[in-house]
């Protein structure tokens, strides 16, 4: 995989081990609740899994603002993105500047189709993945699933 540049502010960067950064995004318990709606923080193990997941199950990238990793994205290998900017970047439109970036990895894949799951109170996920086309088609996992479906027109 090679970084993508998504902007002057923005590159996605490959995965690498960096626990240094990601455990401390994940000892945030409003973000854990906010991807996967759970009431406590990640342990390095469960970091280190859910990494080991998704990096054998799709492209995993950090998101760099201004050369400092700031959260994580990825598209899996069944067409869903999910989005992780930590509390201090959020609201500042860095994961909706990046979905373009992955839909248009999709594309280069041969997906149909791209997706994502957004539990109901997420508000600030429902908007940005709406903004970029996504429209809910259901519900999937506890959350709301949300579809980009290519060739269509928006």
């Amino acid at each position: 995989m090679e970084p993508r540049i998504i902007d002057a502010e923005i590159d996605l960067v490959p995965y690498y081990p960096d626990y240094e950064h990601t455990l401390a995004w994940y000892q945030d318990p409003e973000l854990c609740r906010q991807v996967d709606n759970i009431d406590h923080v990640y342990s390095r193990e469960r970091l280190e899994a859910m990494y080991s997941y998704l990096c054998s199950h799709g492209s995993c990238f950090y998101i760099r603002y201004n050369g400092l990793p700031v959260g994580d994205l990825t598209l899996q290998d069944n067409g869903e993105i999910s989005i992780v900017i930590c509390r201090e970047y959020q609201n500042r439109h860095i994961g909706r500047r990046c979905i373009p970036a992955m839909l248009a990895l999709a594309q280069e894949k041969g997906f149909s189709e791209a997706k994502a799951v957004i539990y109901p109170f997420n508000g600030q996920s429902r908007r940005m993945f709406q903004s970029a086309g996504f429209v809910k088609e259901g519900e999937k996992d506890g959350g709301e699933l949300y579809v980009f479906r290519f060739g269509q027109d928006k």
